[in-house]
């Protein structure tokens, strides 16, 4: 994993409603403005538009990159075309091979963890790359690291086995942005630094829950975290108003569009 020291940490500009702790804008509002959040960064503006749940597009300096894109082709007609997609792992609500055939274009470069690698078809292989626990990809001048996603509580392990899945950090110019993926507050989450963006998972049974994701912000301390993949299963959806308050004051929430109202 990366080690890079990034003199320009912070210094930064966030460009949305008016400065404070929370950030919260409601889905239609995002739904309206195709996006909510842009990020003013030493490698040029970031714009974030949640999608859904688990998947996100970022318009960035290297290029247009999906996270995690599921929910067919109409849920990103309103984007520019992606050229780089990033997938953490096989979950039906993180990858998708219907939606890759229907938005992949021929450019399109694909960094996931091996064992999505293994499903894809053989002709998107030829503009893929996998990429384990541990190791980097470059897309253009963009490294990539990929953090081990996984869960730690015994009953869950099932659910995501260690040294399979992937999140990513993503390494622009003076600008770190994690994507957790599925996991739980582990040590590799807990030791990451420099993160000027982070996107943090919490669900249950699938997951953790809110208490242990703000545990995990507290102690790596993002300059932004976005709460995500917060509905889960049997009573096992996470409040991301309650995370924000547990998370306090020294990391700013922004709280996005992943789900429709009602």
């Amino acid at each position: 994993m990366s080690d890079f020291a990034i003199s320009s940490r912070r210094q930064f500009l966030m460009t949305t409603a008016a400065a404070g702790a929370v950030t919260i804008l409601p889905y239609a509002a995002f739904a309206a403005a195709h996006g909510g959040d842009t990020f003013e960064t030493p490698a040029g503006p970031i714009t974030i538009a949640p999608v859904s749940h688990a998947s996100f597009v970022a318009q960035t300096p290297v290029g247009v990159i999906y996270v995690d894109p599921v929910g067919g082709a109409d849920q990103y007609a309103d984007f520019d075309a992606p050229d780089l997609v990033l997938i953490t792992h096989e979950h039906g609500d993180h990858y998708n091979q219907e939606t890759l055939d229907a938005i992949v274009g021929e450019g399109t470069q694909i960094i996931a963890n091996p064992a999505v690698f293994a499903m894809l078809p053989e002709a998107m292989k030829a503009q893929a790359s996998a990429v384990e626990n541990g190791a980097a990809a470059l897309f253009k001048e963009l490294s990539i690291d990929a953090i081990p996603a996984y869960n730690i509580t015994e009953e869950r392990k099932s659910f995501h086995p260690q040294g399979r899945d992937n999140g990513y950090v993503l390494n622009f110019e003076g600008f770190r942005m994690y994507v957790s993926g599925d996991t739980e507050d582990t040590p590799e989450m807990r030791a990451l630094q420099n993160i000027d963006l982070a996107f943090v998972c919490m669900n249950l049974p699938f997951t953790m829950d809110a208490n242990a994701a703000a545990s995990a912000v507290a102690a790596f301390k993002p300059t932004y975290v976005y709460p995500y993949h917060y509905r889960g299963r049997d009573n096992g959806t996470q409040d991301p108003a309650q995370f924000a308050k547990m998370v306090g004051t020294e990391v700013e929430v922004k709280l996005g569009g992943w789900y429709a109202e009602g």
